[in-house]
């Protein structure tokens, strides 16, 4: 099962009709952590109209809150939740901070400007796929090593390290759902002299066709 969150924190801002609205996004792992993150931000902005804020955890987007804060009834914190479900984007918290400028923009200039102050923050934390996956470990004779990098080029497979004894060590970060594939591939083109070791499977990070434990 995979799914995605933002790499970890973004922060962007933009006026409308003299109201200045700046969007934050943080990756989070727990209640805790979101609520701790929306009080980082009032607290930095204690002079500000409004904190509005939403966040969505767990891996099947299971809790979901939001808060108007001030802001007339599903105008802020619906908004912002919407972006972040339409993005997919879960295990992360969005504030939308407004300084107020003097002009009133209505329920649907609010809705507008929350929408945006949420996209723009999501857009600048950046968003990466989480996936279940293990590092399988390749040992080989040094004649045998050539082949398997070549093999994991023609596939894109990224090796992650190598590890240089009186053997060679070759360590690859795998999808679960594609970690049988490599192994046996590599097995196939080395004629089965090759060592396998597993880890236990761990969520990770995937960017294009690399994994990693933390981004």
């Amino acid at each position: 099962m995979s799914y995605i969150t933002v790499k970890d924190f973004g922060e962007d801002r933009f006026e409308e009709k003299k109201s200045e609205f700046i969007g934050y996004a943080k990756r989070v792992e727990n209640e805790e952590e979101a609520k701790a993150f929306i009080n980082e931000i009032k607290n930095m902005h204690k002079q500000a109209r409004h904190n509005c804020s939403a966040y969505i955890i767990g891996r099947d987007m299971n809790i979901q809150r939001y808060s108007d804060d001030g802001e007339p009834q599903g105008t802020a914190g619906i908004p912002i939740l919407e972006v972040m479900k339409k993005s997919r984007v879960t295990d992360c918290v969005v504030v939308v901070t407004r300084y107020f400028g003097g002009i009133l923009l209505g329920a649907g200039g609010l809705t507008r400007a929350y929408t945006k102050g949420a996209s723009i923050a999501i857009k600048s934390a950046g968003v990466v796929e989480k996936v279940e996956g293990l590092k399988l470990s390749f040992e080989m004779e040094y004649d045998l090593f050539g082949k398997v990098q070549y093999t994991c080029g023609q596939n894109s497979w990224h090796i992650e390290d190598t590890e240089y004894s009186d053997k060679v060590v070759v360590n690859i970060l795998a999808e679960k759902l594609m970690a049988e594939d490599v192994e046996n591939e590599i097995v196939e083109v080395t004629n089965g002299k090759v060592i396998v070791r597993k880890s236990e499977e761990a969520i990770y990070f995937k960017e294009g066709n690399r994994l990693y434990l933390k981004i």
